[in-house]
């Protein structure tokens, strides 16, 4: 893929500036992909209309005409310009990995995400939180980097929750966005399904990002030695090869219950390897908005 050996998050992490990052990765991205870079947040199909002069042929639906002899086009509702959101976690269990933290990975998928929806005429915003809601950047055709800047300058912070949070901003998102959820989620499968059910609920398209580090994913430790709760400050003694399959089976069972739940509630799901380069997940996510795009 050209400029593929950009992608890699360490190399990543060295580039402070994550508009550059974010031109990097996606151009580099789309170039690889051979076809129209207008991959698609737009995907919520309406209805279909007859062709006209000047539209483009690649909207026209060749079933229709296989079955009609007549060429019609497909609209979808998101065409003009939907609203898409990042709301990012930033409490401080996201100060956590090495080469790469999740915070420095979730920032730069994030900072991706808006320059690719903003390249394609969509309205972007963001919002940040930990325990609280902190920054709200509307989604706006001029506020990019405006959304970049509060990234840029957004550190870990203090103690997480999802559900107030989320609630607080199921409030003030009163149209209809694609909003998606970059976080570790290690709040309880049931409170992290029902908030995000609440903004579905509403009628927001809702996708997830889960952020995690490939050592929280393995466990590779050896020695033993105290292990800290970043967020409550809690240390406990660990013998990790004692407890290593134990935990495995246990970060397992969180990740595949949160991707059933939130599937069973019509919410997107991806687990994302800080270790693996953001093309993949960039990819993951077209395929799945292609796919939800087929089903709905």
């Amino acid at each position: 893929m050209n400029g593929a050996r950009f992608l890699d998050p360490t190399v990543l992490a060295r580039i402070d500036n994550l508009e550059l990052v974010a031109r990097t990765v996606v151009d580099g991205f789309i170039s690889g992909l051979h076809h129209s870079p207008y991959l698609g947040l737009s995907t919520d199909f309406a209805e279909h209309r007859q062709y006209m002069p000047g539209d483009d042929i690649r909207r026209i639906d060749w079933r229709v005409f296989g079955r009609t002899d007549r060429f019609y086009v497909k609209e979808f509702e998101a065409d003009t310009n939907a609203n898409m959101l990042v709301l990012l976690d930033v409490s401080r269990s996201m100060d956590f990995g090495e080469p790469v933290g999740k915070l420095d990975y979730g920032r730069m998928l994030a900072a991706c995400l808006l320059y690719l929806s903003r390249r394609q005429r969509d309205r972007v915003g963001l919002v940040t939180f930990d325990g609280a809601l902190l920054d709200y950047v509307p989604a706006s055709a001029k506020h990019l980097e405006l959304a970049l800047h509060t990234l840029q300058g957004r550190q870990a912070g203090g103690q997480g929750d999802l559900a107030g949070p989320l609630r607080k901003a199921a409030e003030i998102l009163r149209r209809r966005s694609i909003l998606v959820l970059v976080s570790d989620c290690y709040d309880e499968p049931d409170v992290t399904v029902r908030a995000l059910a609440a903004l579905r609920d509403r009628g927001h398209d809702v996708i997830v990002f889960h952020i995690l580090d490939s050592a929280e994913l393995t466990f590779p430790f050896e020695d033993a030695s105290p292990f800290e709760d970043l967020e409550t400050g809690e240390r406990a003694p660990v013998v990790p090869a004692t407890m290593r399959e134990e935990y495995r089976t246990l970060i397992r069972g969180h990740c595949d219950t949160l991707a059933r739940r939130l599937g069973d509630n019509r919410v997107d799901y991806y687990l994302a390897d800080t270790g693996k380069p953001l093309d993949f997940a960039l990819l993951e996510y077209l395929t799945r908005r292609e796919w939800l795009a087929r089903v709905k």
